[in-house]
């Protein structure tokens, strides 16, 4: 079952901390063709107003432009919601590296902010992205909850920190918490653009621009690479789900592993592109591999991811052809 046909009560109030960004703006979107009532929390730093222009003229769409950091805010925007998609983080291993304290700010008290506001405005389920670069330096493949090992990165440590907060906000206050370890999420709306841009939008419109793409590394690495409708399916499942379930985080991807090589010959041979990749340096702070287990959110959330790497780059690569 795809996230099409999950269904919440019709008069339900989501908020989407985050919603200008590449995920959030998904999530507003298909929640919003679902006929809820959805409101939108950016400060626009690191998310794009043109990711909701789309949605503005809709009657069930509101934008909050304020920042997580300020709790009066997060405190008004929770007013009257149901469930919060909490999406609103600054990504990046690299950044965080050289933007420690930046990260601490948003990533760790801007969630515990949004925790407390959901709390104190009676918030039934409050579903937040967590990352795969929780397992660190762990080497077992598939990446299991509970097989993490040391963090690399400060973006790793303030994605874990959350995770203890969710774990105490259920214990403590029971707030239905859940957090969701996305994989190196990819589709429409994720930005080519920047120094710190996803692997996968950069190659495209590097490729489509008859452009050199360098690859970190040997290109040997692999990824869990998954398409963003099988996150939309997880949040709205993790929403729906039995409140056993909460107070947990869950991995979330496709159940698969490509190597970057591969990707990046995929995508030439996708495009019609005949252009060798340069090899650099491998970044600081990364994860060699990555795969995900899934079967914990199969038993507890109902996850089944909908797109496999193939289908979701199709979709994908379509998507940028008529928008790049």
């Amino acid at each position: 079952m795809s996230y099409q046909e999950l269904t919440f009560p019709e008069q339900s109030v989501f908020l989407v901390t985050g919603g200008a960004g590449f995920i959030g703006a998904n999530l507003c979107e298909a929640l919003l063709q679902k006929g809820y009532t959805v409101r939108c929390l950016d400060n626009l730093s690191t998310g794009h107003k043109e990711n909701i222009e789309p949605f503005l003229a809709n009657p069930s769409f509101t934008f909050l432009e304020e920042d997580i950091r300020d709790l009066e805010a997060c405190l008004k925007a929770c007013e009257g919601v149901d469930f919060v998609f909490h999406q609103a983080a600054w990504g990046s291993v690299p950044r965080s590296i050289e933007m420690p304290l930046l990260y601490e700010e948003i990533n760790i008290r801007g969630t515990l902010n949004m925790m407390e506001a959901a709390r104190q405005c009676g918030v039934k389920k409050f579903v937040y992205a967590s990352s795969s670069s929780v397992y660190g330096d762990s080497v077992t493949l598939p990446k299991k909850e509970g097989g993490e090992g040391n963090l690399l990165s400060p973006y790793a440590l303030t994605k874990r920190t959350d995770e203890e907060y969710g774990k105490l906000y259920h214990k403590l206050y029971g707030l239905d918490t859940y957090g969701l370890r996305y994989f190196n999420v990819f589709g429409r709306r994720q930005s080519p653009d920047g120094a710190y841009a996803a692997v996968i939008p950069k190659f495209i419109k590097l490729l489509m621009n008859d452009e050199c793409p360098t690859i970190n590394g040997d290109g040997k690495q692999s990824r869990d690479f998954t398409y963003v409708d099988n996150v939309i399916e997880a949040n709205m499942r993790a929403a729906l789900a039995d409140s056993s379930a909460a107070g947990e985080a869950y991995n979330i991807g496709a159940g698969g592993r490509e190597y970057l090589i591969d990707v990046y010959h995929h995508l030439c041979e996708a495009l019609h592109k005949d252009i060798e990749p340069i090899f650099g340096e491998p970044r600081k702070g990364d994860i060699r591999d990555s795969n995900a287990d899934i079967s914990k959110a199969r038993e507890k959330l109902g996850y089944d991811p909908s797109y496999d790497f193939k289908a979701g780059i199709t979709e994908a690569i379509a998507w940028y052809r008529k928008n790049l």
